[in-house]
């Protein structure tokens, strides 16, 4: 069964997933699963969601399958007459997999003045994800999903915790209300014991929800001191899986008391649309990762220098160091391309401790280049000969021209186009004193190169 079903088990409404293709039911909650007269989910493997659901012989008449569509739920009501009471049905489109699933949400929402006001609730948050859904970028989404639901909901705020490498929590988004302080800023690299107890109730499929925070206050003193502090008397937090991992929660803090049993069914309806949003910035992030960065020494590539010159200011001062790695071809020809590989990254290596803080690029097959936005002339040229002796104590040798001024006001071209000049003169220095194989000969003049295209 995939994690993402698993954010339905402890609902109090009934939730079934069936297969848009041939009906098959392949997942009902506990509660579903209780009023079915099932005790697992392995009783209901093959069957179809109308043969159960409706005791129908074929597919309902009132099928909706055609009229779904991922991130917008229709809303409709029925009398139900194997649960004997009129019922709002909530279905929506889901996509796992590549396989389409209707999932379907029965709510028996008691008295007309209830069912009213539910309705409106969520017609304000369908709204959102309508909104959300038309976002330009996966951050946006997730804002705005955020800030509909918290309106919605009427909580103070909402917010995305995810684990970061180190096995602590960052808050990463954050919608307030008018007048609520934000907490983001103080809120990144929680230490993982803050929330152990959260995640212990994860990882068997369990949410959070609290309507004292004085209940907690002996069970779990590091998250009450750490809530306490943010001003929480209640809140409902729900984890977010990628396949079987959790990897963060998000939730809404303060909502009214008599709103926290409903405001835990739609955080974790939406749940699987906060996954997709995160999913999709993820993806994002490393296709841009992978077209500004290079694959083998893990610096800026020629896009990623492009816009960092564009970014910079003409009024701050600026370094530059042009590197050329000595002896890559003869390298690559001699012992291979592995070892050609070795010396660049060694090489590359020697410029990170020296310039590390900085702007770094490779920019041709045996080009570095350090751009030192708003760096001291006598820090550069310390850099420069720290970086010297990181290569002679690796025994490589690397050709450097540097350039500093004041300002760029002149343009960043001319002084890459002059640190290139230097290079060039360094590198031909290096030839002629140690007399090496000149079968191939060095051009020592300057290159004319386009550094803004």
């Amino acid at each position: 069964m995939s994690k993402i079903w698993e954010f339905f088990d402890m609902m109090d409404e009934l939730v079934y997933v069936s297969d848009m293709d041939n009906h098959d039911l392949i997942y009902m909650n506990k509660k579903a699963l209780q009023t079915y007269g099932f005790h697992s989910l392995e009783e209901i493997v093959g069957k179809k969601c109308y043969e159960v659901i409706r005791h129908y012989s074929t597919p309902c008449s009132m099928c909706n399958n055609h009229e779904l569509r991922p991130g917008y739920f229709r809303e409709w009501w029925h009398y139900n007459p194997i649960l004997e009471r009129q019922v709002m049905f909530k279905d929506t489109l889901v996509e796992d997999n590549g396989k389409k699933y209707h999932m379907e949400i029965a709510i028996d929402a008691g008295k007309q003045e209830q069912r009213d006001s539910m309705m409106n609730l969520e017609a304000r948050i369908n709204e959102g994800l309508r909104v959300a859904l038309q976002q330009e970028t996966p951050s946006q989404t997730l804002e705005v999903l955020l800030e509909y639901m918290g309106k919605a909901l009427e909580g103070e705020r909402t917010y995305i915790f995810e684990r970061n490498e180190s096995g602590c929590d960052d808050n990463t988004y954050e919608w307030v209300a008018s007048g609520v302080t934000p907490e983001k800023d103080n809120l990144q690299n929680v230490p993982a014991k803050v929330c152990a107890n959260w995640y212990r109730n994860f990882r068997v499929g369990r949410h959070i929800v609290i309507k004292d925070l004085e209940d907690i206050h002996e069970s779990d003193p590091l998250q009450y001191e750490n809530l306490k502090r943010q001003n929480i008397r209640s809140l409902v937090v729900v984890p977010l899986y990628n396949e079987d991992e959790v990897i963060g929660f998000y939730g809404i803090d303060n909502p009214p008391e008599k709103s926290l049993d409903y405001a835990s069914d739609m955080l974790q309806i939406m749940a699987h649309f906060i996954i997709s949003s995160l999913k999709q910035r993820n993806l994002i992030r490393k296709l841009k990762e992978m077209s500004y960065c290079d694959q083998l020494t893990q610096i800026g590539n020629r896009y990623a220098m492009n816009e960092y010159i564009g970014n910079l200011q003409n009024e701050h001062s600026l370094g530059i160091v042009y590197c050329d790695v000595t002896g890559l071809k003869q390298v690559n020809d001699q012992k291979g391309h592995h070892a050609g590989d070795k010396l660049l990254t060694d090489a590359c290596e020697c410029l990170k401790k020296s310039f590390g803080e900085y702007g770094l690029f490779r920019i041709g097959g045996d080009e570095l280049l350090a751009i030192c936005a708003e760096i001291g002339e006598t820090a550069l040229w310390q850099g420069i000969e720290q970086l010297k002796q990181e290569l002679q104590n690796k025994s490589i040798h690397m050709a450097v021209g540097g350039i500093w001024e004041k300002n760029s006001l002149n343009g960043v071209e001319k002084l890459l186009a002059e640190a290139e000049k230097r290079m060039y003169k360094d590198k031909a220095a290096y030839y002629q004193k140690y007399d090496v194989d000149r079968r191939h000969p060095l051009e020592t003049g300057a290159r004319t190169k386009s550094w803004t295209s």
